[in-house]
């Protein structure tokens, strides 16, 4: 007999066989009642059940409550594992110790998070430790979607006594590569409904003083601009929707907001706040903590009202994304911060997501 959860999901219509795989639904508890549920099937993120300021639970990741919808998601991306890659590289090309290299092409000219088969289309090898904690394991095959090296991964996920969701990365490769990796999470803070409320009125706050303009290619221009005097400046908190269709190049090239933000840091590598988010009518808050040198701001651009768990729909704008990584396009811009990862190196990345009410 399978545990009741408070998100409704059942392990069953997890359970299959793909890839020669195991499928599963497995959930992390905490003494405070938070729940999150997470399928092996893409890393993906089904069910984050957090309270509002009423203590009324609401699951507040947009995902699905069956493997096959999970498999057959209009939004390929939703709530999962990201892999090799995350964001994009130009022309699905880079060159390496004078090597060219040809990746997937997925999304227009470019290649996207890691292309069509990419970690989020991948079954992993998952292992509960305990009620607050699973790891996920991955071997990517050497040139699976056009990537050098066998690149050896493990994420582990941790449910913290504070209601804080902490995503731990580590990779290994036999030979040289480029690595970037990230979770997606759709996040919809009012919680997820038929259909889901837009999450305008959200209120954020980003830790950063510039940000990466885009072609309309959404590839990095090359420059690293300020967010002062643009609607990217979040450095003071505000709702999401103030300027999000502002007369600006830079939202018309993103349809909104689809951008990296540059983190403050002092020091490469250190855990530091990236962002955060309120919603005002249930109070709910997630706070965005990470080592990554840059968080990507995604204002959800392109749903167009799909279904989800429980009949709940996912429309334009109402979920935000805070995709921890390197920056767009790295492996063809050497100024910015390195995404190569060498034999003997290993791949460290931590993401914390901090959920409250206000």
């Amino acid at each position: 007999m399978d545990e009741v959860l408070i998100s409704g999901l059942k392990r069953e219509n997890f359970q299959a066989v793909i890839q020669g795989k195991e499928t599963d639904l497995y959930t992390l508890k905490n003494s405070d009642g938070m729940e999150v549920c997470i399928t092996n099937y893409g890393g993906a993120l089904v069910a984050i059940m957090v309270p509002d300021k009423e203590g009324k639970m609401a699951n507040v990741i947009q995902g699905h409550d069956n493997i096959k919808s999970l498999m057959e998601s209009p939004e390929p991306f939703l709530s999962t594992l990201i892999g090799r890659y995350g964001n994009r590289i130009c022309h699905g090309k880079f060159t390496m110790n004078g090597k060219d290299y040809n990746l997937a092409i997925n999304n227009g000219p470019n290649h996207l998070h890691g292309g069509p088969t990419g970690f989020h289309a991948r079954v992993w090898d998952a292992e509960q430790i305990n009620p607050q904690e699973l790891v996920l394991r991955y071997v990517s095959a050497y040139y699976e979607e056009g990537f050098p090296g066998e690149l050896t991964i493990a994420v582990k996920y941790s449910l913290t006594e504070d209601n804080e969701l902490i995503i731990e990365y580590r990779a290994k490769t036999n030979k040289k590569t480029v690595v970037n990796l990230t979770s997606h999470g759709f996040f919809s803070l009012a919680g997820i409904a038929n259909p889901t409320p837009s999450a305008m009125n959200n209120i954020c706050q980003i830790n950063a003083d510039f940000y990466i303009p885009i072609d309309e290619n959404s590839i990095p221009t090359g420059e690293i601009l300020k967010v002062e005097g643009t609607p990217f400046d979040f450095r003071q908190p505000h709702p999401v929707g103030d300027m999000i269709d502002a007369d600006h190049e830079q939202i018309r090239n993103g349809a909104g907001y689809d951008h990296c933000f540059v983190l403050n840091k002092h020091e490469p590598g250190e855990l530091t706040f990236a962002a955060k988010i309120v919603e005002p009518e249930s109070g709910r808050s997630m706070e965005v903590y990470t080592t990554e040198p840059g968080v990507q701001f995604y204002s959800d651009n392109w749903a167009n009202g799909f279904p989800g768990t429980h009949g709940a729909t996912y429309g334009r704008r109402s979920a935000l994304c805070f995709e921890a990584q390197h920056f767009p396009d790295s492996p063809n811009r050497p100024y910015f911060p390195s995404v190569q990862l060498r034999p003997g190196e290993v791949y460290k990345q931590e993401t914390w997501y901090k959920f409250g009410v206000e």
